[in-house]
C-alpha cells in the first residue's frame, strides 16, 4: 500500500494511492499518527481497501500533497552511513552509527518550497531513504528489527553546513530550519520496498548530483533500528532517516550550495519522486 496525506498545510487528511487514483480515507481514520500505527491501523486500512475501495471518495487531482505521516515524536537521522559519502568527505568509516536529531518542525510536504534560512549561503541537499516505526521499539535485536517497520518514505535531509559545522554544539543546528525535512510523496508498506537495495537519485536544475543505492550502506536498516533503540524508545510513527549517498554539494569542487530559484528533484525506487523550488528567507 501507499499511504499519503492531502490538503492544506496543517489540515491534511489521510488517503491512499492506488495506481493513478487518490482515495480519501478520512472518514475512517483521523490521521497517520502514533495512535494509528500503534493501534494496528495499517492492517485495518488494508482491510478497508479490500472491502470498500470502490466506494471511497476520490481526492481532487489538484489537492496539495502533504508529508505522508503526521509530525512524529522523533526524527532521528544517521550521518556518514554510505561508504561513498564517507570517502568524499574524507571521513573515516564509523564504528557505530552516527546518530543526530532533526527538529520535527522542519517537516513539510514533498512539493512545498524550500525556504533558505536567514543569511544562508551553505544550504546543501541530501536524498535519503527513511523508515517509519510501526510499533514501540526498545532494545530490539537486529534479527527482529524489521518487525517494527511500518513502511518507508523519501526524505531530503537539507543541511545548512555553516550552522552544522561552524556554530558549535551539535549538528541539529544546521538540520532543523523550517522546510528542511520534506517527506513523501507517500509511505510505502514494507512489502513494496527492498531496503537493502533501493536506488536513490537527486538533480539540481536538471544536473545529476547524487546517485546511489542502499546496498552501499555501512549500517543497514535492521542494524540502525537495533542501535537507535538501545539509546531511546522509538514510538509508532517515529522516523529514522538512514543517511545520504555520495554527491552532496559540500563535497564538490567548488562546493555547490543552493540558491533562490534552484529546483531540486529527487527520488528512490518504489518511493516516487519529489521536487522543491528554492526561495529566499522571508518574514521573521
Amino acid at each position: 500500500m501507499k499511504l499519503a496525506r492531502f490538503g492544506a498545510l496543517g489540515a491534511e487528511k489521510p488517503g491512499v494511492l492506488i495506481g493513478d487514483e487518490r482515495l480519501d480515507v478520512s472518514a475512517h481514520f483521523s490521521d497517520y499518527d502514533e495512535a494509528f500505527f500503534a493501534g494496528g491501523g495499517v492492517g485495518q486500512l488494508r482491510a478497508l481497501l479490500a472491502a470498500e475501495s470502490a466506494r471511497l471518495p476520490r481526492v481532487a487531482p489538484d489537492a496539495r500533497v502533504g508529508a505522508p505521516i503526521a509530525r512524529p515524536s522523533k526524527l532521528v537521522c544517521i550521518g556518514l552511513n554510505y561508504r561513498g559519502h564517507a570517502k568524499e568527505t574524507g571521513a573515516s568509516i564509523p564504528k557505530e552509527p552516527v546518530v543526530f536529531m532533526k527538529a520535527t518542525s522542519a517537516q513539510c510536504g514533498p512539493f512545498d518550497g524550500l525556504e533558505l534560512p536567514r543569511g544562508s549561503e551553505h544550504t546543501d541537499f541530501e536524498v535519503e531513504l527513511a523508515l517509519v516505526i510501526g510499533k514501540r521499539a526498545r532494545y530490539v535485536p537486529r534479527e527482529r528489527a524489521l518487525e517494527h517497520v511500518a513502511g518507508y518514505l523519501l526524505h531530503n535531509d537539507y543541511s545548512e553546513r555553516r550552522d552544522q559545522k561552524e556554530r558549535g554544539g551539535q549538528w541539529v543546528k544546521g538540520k532543523s530550519a523550517d522546510t528542511f525535512a520534506p517527506m513523501g510523496p507517500f509511505l510505502a508498506t514494507p512489502d513494496e520496498i527492498d531496503p537493502f537495495d533501493t536506488a536513490l537519485w537527486l538533480r539540481v536544475n536538471g544536473e545529476p548530483m547524487q546517485s546511489g543505492s542502499t546496498s552501499d550502506l555501512i549500517f543497514d536498516v535492521p542494524t540502525l533500528i537495533a542501535s537507535v533503540s538501545e539509546f531511546m524508545t522509538l514510538l509508532p510513527g517515529d522516523v529514522i532517516s538512514t543517511g545520504t549517498p555520495a554527491g552532496v554539494g559540500m563535497a564538490r569542487t567548488p562546493p555547490r550550495y543552493l540558491r533562490p530559484g534552484d529546483v531540486v528533484e529527487y527520488g528512490a525506487t518504489g518511493l516516487g519522486s519529489a521536487r522543491q523550488l528554492v526561495r529566499a528567507h522571508h518574514g521573521r
